[in-house]
């Protein structure tokens, strides 16, 4: 069964304070998750833990290399990454005790929305959150 976003899960998740880690946010400012983590960060008031390959602070905030490096608890895990390679993503979101997983505009694995459901975390698919405030009016 294909995965439906839920309106209310994305406005709670948009409006209530809490820990994104970005992962795929790396220093290069041609990558959409500068732009998207930026607006999460400055309009939506959300904190955002940059998760790439390199490590790479950005917007101030300090930068790991995995999830699994994180400090704390993750309220989110923002998947800026290939669809191929979200299932893992997902996966290491499952096992670092995230409570929401958030795969962007264009990056789809059903499977995966499923285990991360059957874990427990809330899902969001195939969306953008700038998108989606926008539609919200936030």
């Amino acid at each position: 069964m294909a995965h439906l976003n839920d309106p209310q899960l994305i406005r709670r998740l948009l409006t209530t304070p809490g820990r994104w880690a970005v992962v795929g946010l790396s220093g290069n400012p041609l990558r959409p998750a500068v732009g998207v983590s930026l607006y999460l960060q400055q309009h939506l008031g959300q904190e955002i833990i940059p998760v790439s390959l390199k490590g790479d602070d950005v917007h101030g905030a300090k930068g790991y290399k995995a999830l699994a490096e994180v400090p704390g608890t993750i309220d989110v895990v923002d998947c800026f990454v290939n669809s191929t390679r979200v299932g893992d993503v997902v996966d290491q979101a499952i096992a670092e005790g995230a409570k929401a997983v958030w795969l962007q505009l264009g990056v789809i694995d059903e499977d995966a929305a499923q285990r991360a459901q059957a874990a427990g975390l809330d899902v969001v698919m195939n969306t953008c959150p700038k998108i989606e405030a926008a539609k919200l009016g936030l």
